[in-house]
């Protein structure tokens, strides 16, 4: 990986040649649970072993090919932007939400002139992970079918995740489509914020902030909602504690 997103990753050679090269990354959350933390500096800035989350994350659209990231930037914008300033490997647009936060849809939404016509990656800078045996987004690109999907998820199992304790958010069928967790069930896969999104799916969006599962919500009644399976370690970094357990799980792994 790169230090401080200054220096070109390497293109892993077997990335599949229909991979997006456009990436949004959302990067405007207040990060109230990360507090104290983020009394003083943004989330995406907080470093695990060492490294900034929000290079993390560029880091890995880097190495899949991506060019061009565009990332949304409200609370301490400033800051976030002086230290991407440099960023070439892949050259960095902001989306400007110090208006207002517009939420994941919202954000999204606002940033789609930015990101063109094609499909794009998505990533939440407080998602971390450990790839299994294959890269996640080559396995991201590969499984991508425009024909039949608006968004295919990453999907990890809630069993197995750093830094999760919820009831999980969708059941996965064998063909790949995702569906809601039933009431009062636990589902086994969250969602982990990594993902391939069509333009189209914000072709009816509300105006303002809105959630992303506002529109996850319409795909899955067309039936255009897919899931993969992660099958590496899932770290959500979304507290104070979860910094120490995503490194412990940096540490015990092969990365």
């Amino acid at each position: 990986m790169t230090v401080n997103g200054t220096a070109p990753a390497a293109r892993r050679d077997e990335a599949p040649k229909t991979a997006p090269t456009t990436a949004m990354v959302l990067a405007a959350g207040l990060g109230t649970r990360m507090r104290p933390i983020t009394d003083t500096i943004p989330k995406p800035l907080v470093e695990i072993a060492g490294l900034p989350l929000i290079d993390r994350a560029l880091d890995r659209l880097s190495e899949a090919g991506v060019m061009r990231a565009v990332v949304n930037v409200h609370y301490l914008a400033d800051r976030i932007e002086a230290h991407l300033a440099n960023r070439t490997a892949p050259k960095v647009a902001f989306s400007d939400e110090r208006d207002g936060l517009l939420e994941t849809g919202g954000g999204v939404a606002k940033a789609l002139p930015l990101l063109g016509s094609d499909p794009f990656f998505l990533l939440n800078t407080d998602s971390m992970w450990v790839d299994g045996a294959r890269p996640l987004l080559d396995r991201l690109a590969e499984r991508w079918d425009g024909e039949r999907m608006d968004a295919l998820l990453a999907v990890a199992p809630t069993v197995a995740s750093s830094g999760y304790s919820g009831t999980g958010d969708f059941l996965l069928d064998p063909d790949g489509r995702l569906s809601r967790r039933p009431e009062r069930i636990t589902a086994p896969f969250v969602y982990t914020g990594i993902a391939i999104l069509s333009p189209a799916l914000f072709k009816t969006v509300p105006d303002g902030a809105f959630s992303l599962n506002v529109v996850f919500d319409e795909a899955i009644a067309a039936e255009r909602l897919f899931g993969i399976r992660l099958d590496g370690i899932w770290m959500h970094v979304g507290t104070p504690p979860a910094i120490a357990e995503a490194e412990a799980a940096l540490a015990g792994s092969a990365l």
